[in-house]
């Protein structure tokens, strides 16, 4: 039987605020694509704001996950934006719960394949 959360903790929730997105551009490569929940697993080369470096990213509807590839190079522009909740929350969605809450969302916006000269590499293999 699933636990409920209390009220308090219901409350909280539903009154949580996110702040203002904000735009942000990496470059990385995608781990796993989630084609049913519109989402990415992707692997970055430069930190996000509280230190990771692997995210998910919730994709638009003008993406279509099909067309995506493991393991080559993008830039990646997507909005992240935070919604904190407090320490009392957080421990209870953790310890009672079994609940680890991100309060990061990152939404892509858009993503560009970059050229990594893979070309000229495959070239030279072949001479």
């Amino acid at each position: 039987m699933a636990k409920e959360l209390p009220k308090w903790a219901q409350d909280e929730i539903n009154s949580a605020k996110s702040e203002k997105p904000e735009s942000q551009t990496r470059t990385g490569y995608i781990l796993e694509i989630y084609d049913k929940d519109m989402r990415i697993d992707v692997q970055l080369y430069e930190e996000v704001e509280d230190g990771r470096r692997i995210i998910t990213l919730d994709l638009p509807t003008k993406v279509k996950p099909t067309n995506l590839m493991k393991g080559v190079v993008y830039e990646f522009t997507f909005n992240s934006s935070k919604t904190p909740l407090s320490k009392k929350l957080l421990e209870f969605l953790k310890n009672e719960m079994k609940i680890d809450y991100d309060a990061y969302k990152f939404d892509l916006t858009n993503l560009e394949l970059m050229d990594v000269d893979s070309d000229t590499a495959s070239q030279a293999e072949d001479e």
